[in-house]
């Protein structure tokens, strides 16, 4: 894959309409959808270049995300989700397994990589066994992917690693279970994975991936680079919701109000701080993230990089579900309707759920800020 990355983000406004278009909570992502994203290119706006990707620069991927998501959540979220999975085996798989993965180019993948399964050594490889939630993006996935533990075999004082596995998406068992709030067409149903044999090269560990391939971008580990995505998902969404929140008030005359909602000076006090507060999110997710790339381009990338990057996730998403339902308020029933504003205040919702962002983050963020020496 070539190409600038100015022409990725071209690439995904000129999708825009497509996407927005077939935006759905009665079913999955469509097809057409994430075929276009896929022959775009934007499948690979993470993966390394040795494998066919564009290995973009994080803002720059970030811009992207959130393009993609201003569309449409899930859209966004299922497209971040893949670019995450094939981001990390692209740079950190074995040689035989990444040329396995993307003989074909930069593939779609989904999977759940909490350690819901063990693995039990099997020759040069793993059998894998486990139940999986949240594979967003199955329904169009090619590889499935799984966390486990490895099985110590009752070896006193033995500590079980903890790998990231990928596998064939026919090698995986949906299961459903997915009657949401929001990202309903996401389709990340439960999976189950039953005595699944995946080789060495094609698992990675969790907590030291070695780079194989790739720019010092995958220096950032599994939670650094999948906050990538997630920050571009609720950048996208919130942008978005703020946008119809604008449109709608260009016309609306809510009952019994003596002047249009453009006109009334305790709207436009709503409006102004609403698009403040997420003028300044966005400004804290582009500052966390450009100085991270700027610290992994100098060799210098280190866990408080990582930790600022994740708090700058966390925070853009729950400022953005707040920004979201205020926006959704100020809307009246017009947002009480099945609408694109009513959508991203239950995307951003769900969005919130994640263990990205959680206050997990936020602790650890805290903690580099009580332990960085005084200047």
């Amino acid at each position: 894959m070539s190409g600038s990355s100015t022409q990725y983000l071209a690439a995904a406004r000129d999708l825009r309409g497509l996407i927005d278009g077939g935006a759905t909570d009665d079913a999955h992502v469509p097809d057409a959808t994430m075929k276009a994203l896929v022959e775009a290119g934007l499948a690979g706006v993470l993966a390394p270049r040795e494998v066919g990707g564009a290995e973009l620069p994080i803002t720059d991927a970030l811009d992207v995300f959130a393009e993609v998501s201003y569309a449409d959540g899930s859209a966004g979220w299922c497209l971040m989700a893949s670019a995450s999975v094939t981001g990390f085996f692209g740079a950190w798989a074995g040689d035989d397994f990444a040329r396995e993965c993307f003989a074909d180019g930069v593939p779609l993948a989904a999977g759940q990589f909490a350690p819901n399964g063990t693995a039990r050594r099997d020759g040069d490889g793993w059998r894998v066994t486990g139940d999986y939630q949240f594979g967003s993006g199955i329904a169009h996935a090619e590889w499935v992917g799984a966390g486990v533990l490895t099985e110590t075999d009752g070896a006193p004082d033995a500590n079980p690693d903890f790998l990231l596995a990928l596998f064939p998406a026919a090698q995986a068992t949906r299961t459903g279970n997915w009657d949401v709030l929001g990202l309903r067409a996401t389709a990340s149903e439960d999976y189950q994975v039953r005595d699944v044999f995946v080789p060495d090269s094609a698992t990675f560990d969790f907590f030291a991936p070695v780079r194989r391939r790739g720019g010092s971008l995958y220096d950032l580990g599994v939670l650094g680079l999948t906050t990538i995505g997630h920050a571009g998902f609720a950048v996208g969404v919130t942008r978005r919701a703020v946008d119809e929140l604008v449109a709608i008030a260009s016309t609306k005359h809510r009952m019994g109000a003596a002047s249009p909602m453009r006109d009334s000076e305790r709207f436009l006090v709503e409006l102004g701080t609403l698009e403040g507060r997420f003028r300044a999110a966005r400004a804290f997710v582009y500052e966390a993230f450009g100085d991270a790339q700027r610290a992994a381009d100098d060799g210098g990338l280190t866990p408080q990089h990582v930790n600022a990057v994740r708090q700058a996730t966390v925070h853009v998403t729950q400022a953005g579900a707040d920004i979201a339902r205020q926006a959704y308020l100020l809307a009246g029933t017009t947002a009480l309707r099945d609408c694109p504003l009513q959508r991203a205040f239950r995307d951003l919702h769900a969005g919130t759920q994640h263990f990205v962002t959680s206050t997990a983050a936020t602790q650890d963020f805290a903690r580099d800020l009580l332990t960085e020496p005084e200047t």
